[in-house]
């Protein structure tokens, strides 16, 4: 049994990840306050996983997968930017970090030859491999324990807790898999991503594979996943074209010996080794996630105009409930179409027919639903986008019209088709269109993969980084506006935990602009076959097989397997960590339900206070002794790390909860002392 000594105070960290070192560093930087924590602590941290990356990020996973961020746009310190309570502690990017190991200003004893390389090729414009942004938390783990106290010690544990007890008294009992107990003041929960159960389709798609011989791997992340059962020469079946999918296609080609090569032309060209699958890949669009961007703004300053921090100010005063699709999300289509115009003529006035003002004028002027209807053939009014549409009401000839005059507007100024950006075509940019056969859809997807390519990496099209940045910056503003505002129950549940997160991904967060480049030489190569939209998959008794069409052509595929490539959906009730489901059993957590009137629904998270983190239970009020962070509470969650510059939403709550951990541990040693006689309270 482990246990603080007398006048010691214990904090147990559940889970030793990105999110958890950050709270360390932050413990580390607020600590130095008088008035701020106990005379002594211990902080466990416990995580069968090395602490630091933790599982996600730990180094011993296959080195060619990479991270989806620059090096440049990676950190874990706080900076200028960030408005906490605490103090601001600044320190390298991950390429700063990189550039002070190759000039030896930062010893690195660890990584083998292959990190080591890359660590020296390594340029602000890179996509670092998750290994090497191992070595850099592990780095930022070790920094954060040197700038502790000496009063605070961190124990480490390499186990698992697998039961968290409440005593009579508040204290808390910390049970490990490896038969250790920890008594804590103080428990923190930051699990990170975890997977989850079955679903009734999987586990009834998992036994229709087992009874014919074939294999379905259900959602995962890919790092975990055994691909073993997916044969070389076999048809595979991949539901999704997200990161996930990406990530499945490099482990299933380059890392089962195949290799990627330029041509005299400088076309990539993909070389099999005779041990892939054939790869059968669709989705609800039929195309991939965006590809990052390789350009620069070069036209006016951003400046945000529909959808702003005033704008959110005062959508958090209206004495009503929001609703994301009628509320929020008009204004950030209209600032999206607004920033990616804007650079677009005042940045490339030589790609456009009129001047800035002119176009601005005449936009400003249209109703902000408009920018979410008008599409290339017309409003686009109906359901089937990958986005809410908001109701019209009243207004709909008004906003119809206003939507015809945007898309006349961008037709009769904007020359190059290529250049001519409307939401609707931009999610579904085969929507009503139907190919003769495969070969067609074939042809059209990667004309859609070249021309994406052409737009996010060449100069001439820096408005998609515009539209980008204007994008990342609703995000955070969405993100802090979702911890503030009362929303209704529909747009909670449909929105804010429904689409809006994956669309943001589908645009802002796809994979390297040369996992794009290789998909189409995979393609050429016949490694992969594109499904297109709208794909459906049957699991045939008849046939014995995975049997997938699309909704673009008439084709049928059959195969001896089938991958959803994406990852489980976050659900505390369903998670694969028993800890987890646990609390929520034991009434110790509150699962997020919405009343939709009819029905409880949940948003798959836990509850917790905004102010400080604490995790709200059955017993209603402030009581208890456990705090819970990352992406299965309902604080808002944007990543573990973030861009320099961009005052992170997780490093705010990171310090937030260290203050308050600090206080609560702080009162505690009062309270002790108030009972013995040794302080009058309040005078410390």
């Amino acid at each position: 049994m482990s246990a603080p000594s007398d006048g010691t105070r214990s904090l147990v960290i559940v889970g030793g990840g990105p999110r958890a070192v950050g709270v360390l560093e932050r413990l580390a930087a607020n600590a130095a306050e008088d008035a701020l924590g106990p005379a002594s602590l211990v902080v466990h941290v416990v995580d069968p996983y090395p602490v630091g990356p933790g599982r996600i990020w730990r180094y011993e996973q296959s080195p060619l997968l990479k991270l989806n961020s620059l090096a440049a746009d990676v950190t874990m310190f706080t900076d200028a930017s960030a408005t906490i309570e605490g103090p601001v502690r600044p320190g390298p990017s991950l390429i700063e970090w990189a550039e002070a190991v190759r000039a030896g200003r930062i010893a690195l004893a660890e990584g083998d030859e292959a990190v080591r390389r890359e660590l020296d090729g390594l340029r602000a414009d890179s996509f670092p491999t998750r290994r090497l942004q191992s070595l850099y938390l592990r780095w930022f783990h070790r920094e954060a324990l040197a700038a502790l106290r000496p009063d605070v010690e961190v124990r480490e544990h390499a186990a698992r807790v697998i039961e968290v007890l409440g005593r009579d008294d508040g204290a808390q009992r910390v049970v490990l898999d490896s038969g250790d107990v920890i008594e804590a003041d103080l428990v923190l929960f930051s699990l990170g991503h975890s997977g989850a159960l079955p679903t009734v389709d999987e586990t009834r798609l998992a036994g229709f594979a087992e009874r014919h011989g074939l294999a379905y791997l259900p959602p995962s992340f890919t790092a975990d996943a055994d691909l073993g059962s997916l044969r070389a020469g076999h048809d595979v079946i991949v539901r999704g074209l997200g990161l996930v999918a990406v990530d499945l296609l490099v482990l299933l080609t380059e890392g089962r010996g195949g290799r990627f090569e330029r041509d005299d032309a400088g076309g990539l060209r993909y070389h099999p080794s005779g041990r892939e699958p054939r790869i059968l890949i669709g989705s609800r669009r039929g195309v991939p996630y965006h590809s990052k961007i390789g350009s620069t703004l070069q036209g006016a300053a951003p400046e945000p105009r529909w959808f702003s921090a005033s704008v959110v100010e005062e959508l958090r005063s209206r004495h009503r409930p929001l609703d994301f699709s009628e509320d929020v999300w008009p204004l950030i289509a209209q600032e999206m179409l607004w920033g990616y115009y804007r650079e677009l003529f005042t940045g490339h006035p030589d790609r456009v027919s009129t001047d800035w003002t002119h176009f601005s004028e005449v936009f400003s002027r249209l109703d902000p639903r408009a920018s979410v209807l008008a599409g290339s053939r017309g409003p686009r009014p109906e359901a089937g986008q990958g986005y809410a549409l908001p109701a019209l009401g009243a207004d709909a000839e008004r906003v119809l019209g206003d939507a015809r005059t945007l898309t006349a507007l961008v037709a009769d100024t904007v020359p190059d088709s290529l250049d001519r950006l409307l939401l609707p075509d931009l999610d579904r940019p085969f929507a009503d269109v139907r190919f003769a056969d495969g070969s067609a859809l074939q042809e059209a997807v990667r004309a859609y993969i070249r021309d994406d390519l052409a737009l996010r990496s060449r100069q001439e099209h820096s408005a998609t980084m515009a539209l980008f940045l204007a994008l990342l910056r609703s995000h955070f503003l969405v993100a802090d506006l979702t911890a503030s505002a009362r929303w209704t129950p529909r747009s909670r549940i449909e929105d804010l935990h429904g689409w809006w997160l994956g669309w943001f991904s589908f645009l802002a967060s796809g994979p390297p602009a040369h996992r794009l480049e290789e998909l189409l030489a995979l393609s050429d190569a016949g490694v992969v076959d594109f499904l297109g939209p709208g794909i459906r998959v049957e699991s045939s008794e008849e046939e014995g097989r995975f049997v997938a069409s699309g909704g673009a052509t008439d084709q049928v595929v059959l195969a001896d397997a089938l991958v959803d490539a994406r990852l489980p959906r976050t659900s505390v009730a369903r998670s694969d960590d028993a800890l987890m489901r646990a609390l929520v059993a034991s009434g110790s957590a509150v699962e997020d339900l919405v009343d939709v009137g009819d029905t409880l629904l949940s948003t798959g998270r836990l509850r917790v206070h905004q102010d400080d983190t604490l995790l709200r239970s059955t017993a209603g009020g402030r009581v208890g002794r456990r705090y819970a962070i990352g992406p299965y509470t309902d604080s808002p969650f944007v990543g573990a790390f973030s861009r320099p510059g961009t005052n992170a939403v997780s490093f705010r709550e990171n310090d937030k909860v260290a203050r308050a951990l600090l206080r609560r541990l702080r009162a505690l040693d009062d309270e002790e002392l108030v009972r013995a006689g040794t302080l009058i309270r309040g005078a410390r």
